[in-house]
């Protein structure tokens, strides 16, 4: 079953309760939430209130992503602000293995993230550790950017090497998302989406959520 996490930073944030509203309407899987500090990427996006904020507002899983600089340091802030899964980037400065303790220690789902140039092995060894890896397929920082797609082979390498290993490890993908590519994420080994401009420019996020559904199933 492939799952879908919109990226609540593609909405207004004037209207961030309304389309957090519309999101649940359309009966999404999961809630993206980019926090970005403008060091470790060159964005400035929301820290722990927006996340506290959203929490009080949905009962939806909230798959919170931090593209911050040394993210070991706010992973307990954020487990209190209400996040389901934290995810975090290997190339960010924290110890890994500790990092991905730390967060199940404190109840909530790991994610480990690579950025486009970093390759699918640099994770292999925090494999049996993780709950989800995800594979940026656009340059972390900026939402619109357009899909990787060498970012394809990344995945079926971490397919692979999760199948041999016999893991069950969830495989996100970040970035570029849209009705041509969502099928071709979810063939490579793919099954969790991040959804931003694709949901948001839709005049029905809904029915364009029950497309990609249609799109991306039996694969």
């Amino acid at each position: 079953m492939v799952l879908f996490s919109p990226s609540v930073l593609t909405a207004d944030f004037m209207h961030l309760g309304d389309a957090v509203a519309a999101l649940d309407a359309a009966h999404t899987d999961m809630l993206h939430l980019d926090v970005m500090d403008g060091i470790f990427v060159p964005n400035i996006s929301f820290g722990m209130p927006v996340v506290a904020s959203v929490r009080k507002a949905t009962k939806t899983f909230l798959d919170v992503h931090l593209m911050i600089d040394r993210p070991h340091r706010y992973i307990e802030a954020f487990a209190k602000a209400g996040a389901d899964s934290i995810g975090f980037h290997i190339e960010a400065g924290s110890p890994v293995e500790q990092t991905l303790r730390q967060i199940h220690a404190l109840g909530k789902k790991n994610c480990l993230t690579i950025k486009p140039a970093t390759p699918a092995q640099a994770v292999f060894p925090y494999l049996p550790l993780c709950d989800m890896v995800l594979v940026m397929s656009v340059e972390p920082g900026f939402g619109g950017q357009k899909f990787m797609y060498e970012a394809l082979d990344k995945i079926r390498q971490l397919r692979e090497q999760a199948d041999k290993l016999k893991l069950p490890l969830h495989i996100e993908v970040d970035g570029g998302i849209n009705l041509e590519t969502a099928p071709l994420a979810v063939k490579a080994g793919a099954d969790v989406l991040v959804a931003g401009n694709v949901l948001f420019s839709a005049p029905d996020m809904a029915a364009r959520l029950t497309e990609l559904r249609t799109l991306t199933a039996n694969l």
